[in-house]
């Protein structure tokens, strides 16, 4: 272990998370709780289980915009099959959940069998998917939802809230498939270079394709625990997460030209994120001075990168 191989973006992330804690939590006694940080852990959670199925899918030089309309197209679905259809709401959520899936396949496939651009296609299916949600719930909310489905967004198992439980399992089953994976190194291998891995023999195809419908799962899947948290259901739900999915992916270090990223990189840019927002607004800051200083900071954490990436230390 040099201290070149130890001088990784990942390494800078946490250094600045950990500085970022310790000067928050002097501009605010209530920031640095136990209370309040299991709360941003809540909080962040629809975010960080999109983010991490975004890895996967920048880390092979594409990209799903799509999946804030993937959750709000399953938030309302679930309060639909549950209220108006009568279906019980355990079946309505997993019902919901195989829409959204299916949506997130049909973004695959359009950008794998017709060669749509992921950026054009998944642009494409954003409005899709919104008006479809839309169009649903006729611009009505359900609400009344049963007190033991409010466990899974504002309960707790241990001390800890359930989601958070749920968002730390999926991180560590991602990070293991991306690092020791063949599926892993497949998807490293077409970021890389997509024309190099199909002539290797790699399936480029179904892994763009299985990574896209698990980018619709979860979104999905989020849909579920953000109607849970909330306690009511609308179609305009998701509105602009996919930005924030995006920006805690590429603050973690995944290149937006694919072949390089880790979830690791991804739940730091998250937790920075997301202790940045909660922090600056406790400390009476505005939400566009918020806005102004996350810009600032994925600015440095960008440039940190290439140079690290320049000086051959990843």
């Amino acid at each position: 272990m040099t201290l070149r191989s130890f001088i990784r973006h990942e390494t800078f992330l946490a250094i600045l998370l950990v500085l970022a804690l310790f000067v928050l939590s002097w501009q605010s006694d209530r920031f640095f709780t136990v209370a309040n940080l299991l709360n941003q852990g809540r909080l962040m959670t629809e975010t960080g289980l999109i983010a991490i199925a975004m890895t996967f899918v920048i880390a092979t030089g594409g990209i799903d915009l799509s999946v804030g309309s993937i959750l709000g197209l399953t938030a309302i679905l679930t309060g639909v099959f549950w209220k108006n259809l009568g279906v019980p709401l355990p079946a309505a959520a997993v019902a919901a959940i195989a829409v959204g899936t299916f949506a997130g396949y049909v973004n695959g496939l359009i950008i794998t069998r017709f060669r749509v651009p992921a950026l054009i296609a998944t642009l494409a299916t954003l409005a899709l998917y919104r008006g479809l949600a839309e169009g649903v719930s006729q611009a009505r909310s359900v609400r009344g939802y049963p007190d033991w489905f409010y466990v899974l967004g504002q309960g707790e198992v241990l001390g800890v809230p359930t989601q958070l439980w749920i968002l730390l399992i999926a991180a560590v089953v991602a990070a293991v498939i991306l690092a020791y994976t063949r599926w892993g190194r497949t998807t490293y291998a077409i970021g890389s270079n997509e024309v190099a891995a199909r002539f290797s023999g790699l399936s480029v195809e179904g892994t763009k394709l299985a990574l896209y419908t698990m980018s619709g799962f979860a979104a999905a899947v989020a849909a579920v625990i953000f109607v849970s948290r909330v306690s009511t259901t609308r179609s305009d739900m998701g509105s602009g997460i996919e930005l924030d999915a995006i920006t805690a992916v590429v603050l973690g270090g995944t290149s937006i030209f694919g072949g390089r990223g880790t979830v690791l990189g991804t739940v730091l840019g998250l937790c920075l994120i997301q202790a940045l927002k909660n922090g600056l607004s406790l400390a009476g800051v505005k939400g566009d001075g918020t806005i102004m200083l996350i810009g600032i900071v994925l600015i440095l954490a960008v440039l940190a990168s290439a140079i690290f990436e320049r000086s051959g230390t990843r």
